[in-house]
């Protein structure tokens, strides 16, 4: 079987590799080839020849490009040697996945899984597992290491993640020195670096990059109802192919056209074209030398894809229709990217609801068989409040959802059925582009931004290539199309060079946590410990950076040189003049902020003082409403009051409303509740205020005045009069050349701020891991999780001074049970249980306790604290919320960042879900989706497990821990797709 890349050989270099195929005949790396349905690539070749090598592997390669065989081929050496092989990933989903793969290939007796939850044929010689149950094996000595002898990373890119990107870090510095590493990562622009670290802290290590998609992927824009190419060859002027990889032809441009069309349409309407529509090259032309001429015959291109535009004349993405036009163009299946899990689902909505079908009778039936299974297994009274029938229906017309919020059974079906081709178009967040193998003929962004959980980011190159990379199934597309649908505003040009860049950097997340400390003293004693860290990749690529940073200090040094002699005056010393003046600067802008500030706190006060029938002036702040009558009032916290405007409208005013604190000019009496949503009611308001006003009817008593508050900064004023006269005396004050030295002054001090910047981030960069590590020591210590060796050696107080590093310590038995404790709230967990607020909980007041252990909202908790349904509870969360300031503030005092506050918003949910209740009684009142509720339910589970196993545990606590976790874990809780038979050693938790 001969490869592309083979025939395109000249004869001489085709012999070559037919000997080296004979000479690998007799190696593993010939028998795995042999079993394989297809030839490998060199890339693939070449990592699997390093390996049997016995070198440690790292893969970048684009998404579907094939980087797993590798990682195969480390599970057949591991078989044929009679070693272990642990396949890590960073998901569940997709240790559930690749279980099943490596249980079709090499049966289920020899092939285990490992998740938090799930624990089958633990000592199997592959095992299957999370990234984190691995770093916990490795921290508890766990006899199911023995005979390790590969461990494959996939998704190690995942390391810059910075939530759970240390445990990739963590892996790989404590692995075993005898392990053979295989990293798989996507591709990134300093796999070199990487590899330098893996090969520093793993021994010698192969890396082997490519940049090569099998299936060559084209880069669209959908705009005014056609899909253009982005790119044009220029020597023919033609839309042309790109040629491979996620980067564009060095030979491609930005299509002129487009850039033309779009330009003119972000322009104001009267310079749009009226109902013109500019036509670029269409998809008949695109695919004229592989398609069929049924799919040409015909047709105007300007069906793809089409848009309805809104009266606005901003154009409104119609996703049935476009979707229609992608099927008739052969360009299905697809996966629309949306970046927001009600925006999915409202997209599936909007498809049911034009009744897009898109399956076979035969795809249906199979369809509808696949879904009533997963039916059957599932409690019935939690169809309804799943959204089992939408689901069902949607699914049996080929499309589908796929987030995070979604209950795992249905997200899995999701991904079954689009991998077997049964579904068609699949609407996802960028969960999807972690490796789980759902490819698809064409990939569409509707959004070059997403939400970040604080504001609104534009994507990176890297995750465009990410995600565009699911584009094109490796033998079964010619090729894959990325489309990205044009918004008012954007540019072709950033499109294209999110398409064509290679900037996707790995960066390191690595920092020491109160477990890794505890674990790693415990192990290896702290002085070593602090060595282990400081050959973390985070400190690797801190000391890298600390050259170049050295070389700019150096720069800007020799420049502060020449600055400091053209700002050299001949009546005295011009330095001193200039601090003078840029010290009288500073003070009056201090001056002015602070009166900013007295302002709007005057503002705000006057604001939530006021009461309905007061009558106000609006004029002169942002908006000039005029005379307003307040009909609502507002809390201090939020002073926006509700008012009616003279032509009887309703708004509601801000601080930014006013230039100054509004005084009452008059006030009338008021309904008790006034209808100020119906019209007539706001007129008649209206028509009584202006009859006030008119009429000079005086304020209420105690309405409140302007001016009280004001508080005049003498002295400030002293001071800046006493630099003003200092200044007037220096004797550089009188200079003719003084302005020109000051110029010169003022580009001194700005550059010896950003030098003195530069040299604080050298200082904090060498040894930092280091530093933050004898920081969180410092809090152990406080705490009495840590103890010195020697009681008579006691360090002193500065936990990043030289007598720390030298300080040697011990693992106290509180310490002892912190071991035992992960998660982002680990130290946190552990005081709690400390101080007996868990002993002292029921089974189901435990259950909804451990939420605040582990749950994290999306966005911030608003709001009160919520009455807790039982005393105990209650209890438990005012102690918890006490013991978290207390930390909050010892972890400031060290310069440390806080551990997340414990948040209060699944509590409810859990309690009432512990207690019996159903799943739509558990969520009613809530926004948690079904599925994020169960997600998070899952890690309720893990830690309430950890909490049970935890060292010198009570058997009272122990036990309402196991009950705790027999209480959450029932109807769809319990589900699974893969089969849960936990043994008592099995159980290790992520």
């Amino acid at each position: 079987m001969s490869s592309p890349d083979e025939e395109q050989r000249s004869p001489a270099e085709r012999y070559a590799a037919a000997r080296q195929r004979a000479a690998e005949a007799a190696t593993e790396l010939g028998a795995f080839r042999a079993q394989q349905s297809f030839d490998l690539d060199e890339f693939q070749l070449q990592a699997c020849r390093h390996l049997e090598s016995g070198q440690a592997v790292l893969v970048a390669a684009p998404t579907g490009a094939g980087k797993t065989i590798v990682g195969e081929f480390a599970v057949h050496l591991g078989i044929a040697q009679g070693s272990k092989t642990f396949y890590t990933t960073p998901i569940k989903a997709l240790s559930n996945q690749k279980y099943q793969e490596l249980v079709e290939e090499y049966g289920a007796d020899r092939v285990g899984l490992l998740t938090g939850d799930t624990s089958i044929n633990s000592e199997a010689q592959v095992v299957v597992m999370t990234t984190e149950v691995l770093r916990n094996m490795l921290y508890q000595n766990s006899t199911t290491l023995d005979d390790l002898g590969y461990v494959v990373m996939d998704e190690v890119h995942y390391l810059a993640d910075r939530f759970r990107g240390a445990v990739w870090e963590e892996v790989i510095i404590h692995l075993p020195e005898h392990v053979q590493l295989v990293a798989l990562s996507a591709t990134v622009s300093n796999a070199e670096e990487f590899g330098a670290w893996l090969d520093t802290v793993r021994g010698e290590t192969a890396v082997v990059v490519s940049e090569h998609r099998p299936v060559p992927l084209w880069q669209h824009m959908l705009f005014d109802h056609e899909l253009h190419d982005l790119f044009i060859t220029p020597e023919d002027g033609r839309t042309g192919r790109r040629s491979g990889g996620p980067h564009s032809d060095p030979k491609s441009l930005v299509n002129p056209e487009l850039q033309r069309m779009t330009l003119q349409h972000s322009g104001p309407p009267s310079r749009r074209s009226g109902g013109h529509r500019s036509r670029g090259r269409g998809r008949r032309d695109m695919h004229r030398d592989h398609r069929s001429s049924a799919h040409r015959g015909g047709r105007d291109h300007s069906e793809v894809s089409k848009i309805s535009g809104s009266p606005a004349g901003r154009p409104r993405l119609n996703r049935p229709k476009m979707i229609r036009a992608l099927d008739r163009d052969g360009l299905l299946p697809c996966i629309t990217f949306i970046f927001s899990r009600a925006g999915c689902e409202a997209a599936v909505e909007q498809c049911l609801h034009a009744d897009l079908r898109l399956t076979t009778r035969e795809e249906t039936q199979e369809i509808a068989s696949r879904v009533e299974a997963m039916g059957w297994e599932l409690p019935a009274e939690d169809l309804a409040v799943l959204g089992f029938d939408s689901f069902r229906e949607a699914l049996i017309n080929g499309v589908a959802s796929h987030h995070a919020g979604m209950l795992p059974p249905f997200k899995e079906l999701v991904e079954e059925l689009f991998a077997e081709g049964l579904l068609k178009v699949v609407f996802a967040t960028e969960t999807l582009a972690l490796g789980i193998n759902m490819p698809a003929r064409t990939v569409v962004l509707e959004k070059l931004d997403k939400f970040n959980g604080e504001s609104h980011e534009d994507i990176t190159p890297g995750e465009y290539t990410q995600l565009t990379g699911r584009a094109g199934r490796r033998g079964i597309d010619v090729e894959g199309h990325a489309v990205v649908v044009w918004q008012p505003g954007m540019d072709p040009r950033q499109v294209a060079g999110l398409a064509s860049k290679r900037t996707y950097p790995l960066n390191s997340s690595f920092r020491p946590s109160y477990n890794m400390a505890v674990n790693l003293t415990a192990q290896f004693g702290r002085r070593r410990a602090r060595t282990i860290l400081e050959s973390s990749f985070a400190q690797f690529q801190a000391d890298r950076a600390v050259v170049g940073l050295a070389r700019d200090v150096a720069k800007r040094e020799s420049s502060l040189k020449g600055y400091e002699e053209a700002m050299a005056c001949h009546l005295g010393d011009f330095g001193e003049y200039a601090a003078m003046r840029r010290q009288l600067n500073d003070l009056q802008k201090d001056q002015a902020k602070a009166r900013n500030r007295q302002r709007r706190r005057e503002l705000v006060r006057v604001l939530a003082a006021l009461q309905p029938g007061d009558v106000i002036e609006v004029d002169g702040g942002k908006r000039r409403l005029g005379t307003c009558l307040v009909v609502h009032t507002a809390p201090e916290h939020d002073p926006r009051p509700g008012v009616i405007t003279e032509q009887g409208k309703l708004r509601n005013v801000t601080v930014e409303d006013f230039p100054q604190p509004p005084e009452v000019i008059a006030s009338i009496r008021l309904p008790r509740k006034p209808q100020v949503k119906v019209p007539k009611v706001r007129r008649d308001l209206a028509a009584s205020m202006r009859s006030a006003v008119h009429d000079r009817v005086p304020p209420r008593k105690n309405a409140p005045t302007a001016g009280f508050g004001f508080v005049e900064d003498a002295g400030g004023e002293e001071q800046v009069e006493q630099l003003q006269s200092q200044l007037r005396r220096h004797p550089c004050h009188s200079c003719s050349d003084r302005e020109d030295h000051a110029r010169w002054a003022e580009r001194w001090w700005k550059l010896k701020k950003e030098t003195d910047q530069l040299k604080q981030k050298i200082d904090r960069r060498t040894g930092s891991i280091a530093k933050t590590f004898d920081r969180v020591s410092g809090v152990l210590y406080d705490l009495g999780h840590l103890q010195p060796a020697d009681p008579e050696q006691m360090p002193t107080a500065d936990p990043v001074g030289e007598e720390w590093a030298r300080a040697e310590f011990v693992v106290t038995e509180r310490g002892q049970r912190l071991r035992r404790i992960y998660g982002e709230r680990d130290l946190f967990t552990e005081l709690l249980q400390e101080r007996g607020t868990l002993s002292a909980l029921k089974p189901e007041e435990l259950a909804a306790f451990s939420t605040l252990l582990v749950y994290q909202a999306k966005r911030e908790d608003e709001g009160a604290m919520p009455v807790m349904p039982t005393k105990g509870l209650s209890d438990a969360t005012r102690t918890a919320l006490e013991v978290h300031a207390d930390l909050e503030a010892l972890e400031k005092q060290h310069h440390l960042e806080p551990t997340s506050a414990p948040e209060l918003g699944l509590a409810l949910p859990m309690y009432a879900w512990a207690s019996g209740q159903s799943l739509r009684s558990a969520l009613e009142d809530t926004p948690l989706a079904a599925g994020d509720f169960v997600r998070w339910a899952k890690q309720c589970i893990d830690v309430l497990d950890q909490l049970g196993k935890v060292p010198h545990t009570p058997a009272k606590l122990s036990a309402a821990c196991h009950e705790a976790v027999d209480l959450i874990a029932r109807g769809v809780v319990a589900y699974s797709s893969v089969s849960y038979q936990p043994t008592e050693e099995d159980l290790i938790d992520d």
